[in-house]
């Protein structure tokens, strides 16, 4: 009650789930991004595609048996695909079965009109997603199409992602291949699956962004989780030998010879030009 009064207590879902609290939203999520748009070079050449791997799962359980509803956070996913768009890219979209892409809609920035123009653009595309297996199967071969693969973040991309050997089949794939890897906030998930069946961590060594388990362990004071959090994403990442450039869910973002990172959903527009400068030197 005390917590209903102090808007800091979860919003419960229809579906049983809990969105962050009145105060959560306040403070964590923003009406309007720091979008920028940047006028490139386009890239006419024939490594015009990005791989986006979205989640297309919603609830994550909690620690006290709660659910979070989640997904993947869109200004984390629609401002590095905008900037990449600008610079003459396209896309193809994937779920890890092809259905629809979740996003954390409690999030969606509604008076950027950038942002909500994009993502009507794209709204069939990641309703009508297609399958990782079949990329696997029939486009992995197609290495020289693709300049980059992208996850994009939300505590979504924790779901199912990082077991998903597909996922593995393709970090694999762009590494073996000279592509680039972009990820963000707790997109950096995904890249544990370089470890599934007892493989060496891919990223060994590598400097990343991600964001911090301290973050995730405070959020549930103000409501933003309505528990604590099954795992820790930085502290699992530290244990295979990542270091970590960042302590805060902030603006950094970090260049590692392929891999190109974001510690946050502040970082999501310095990611994107910088992936985007970093892909346009290399090609």
């Amino acid at each position: 009650m005390i917590k209903n009064i102090l808007g800091i207590a979860p919003k419960l879902e229809s579906d049983g789930s809990y969105s962050p609290s009145k105060l959560a939203l306040k403070l964590a999520t923003k009406q309007k991004t720091d979008y920028e748009y940047v006028v490139y070079k386009k890239y006419y050449g024939k490594k015009s595609k990005i791989l986006v791997i979205f989640t297309e799962q919603k609830n994550m359980k909690m620690q006290n048996g709660k659910l979070f509803s989640t997904g993947n956070h869109p200004v984390e996913a629609l401002l590095p695909i905008m900037h990449l768009k600008n610079a003459g890219f396209s896309f193809e979209i994937v779920t890890p079965t092809g259905k629809p892409v979740v996003f954390e809609m409690w999030a969606f920035p509604e008076k950027d009109e950038n942002v909500k123009n994009f993502y009507k653009e794209y709204k069939s595309e990641f309703e009508h997603s297609k399958k990782l297996q079949d990329f696997v199967n029939m486009s992995i071969t197609e290495a020289e199409s693709f300049a980059a693969v992208f996850i994009p973040g939300g505590h979504g991309a924790l779901l199912g992602i990082p077991e998903d050997k597909n996922v593995g089949k393709i970090l694999s794939w762009a590494h073996e291949n000279n592509l680039f890897t972009i990820t963000l906030c707790h997109g950096p998930g995904s890249l544990l699956t370089t470890t599934l069946d007892n493989q060496p961590f891919l990223y060994k060594d590598y400097k990343m962004a991600v964001f911090p388990d301290s973050v995730d362990k405070m959020t549930p004071k103000i409501g933003y989780l309505p528990g604590q959090m099954p795992w820790g994403l930085s502290e699992k990442l530290k244990s295979l030998g990542a270091n970590i450039v960042n302590t805060k869910a902030d603006k950094t973002v970090c260049l590692d010879r392929k891999l190109v990172t974001g510690a946050s959903p502040l970082a999501a527009n310095e990611l994107g030009k910088l992936a985007v400068k970093a892909i346009l030197e290399n090609l």
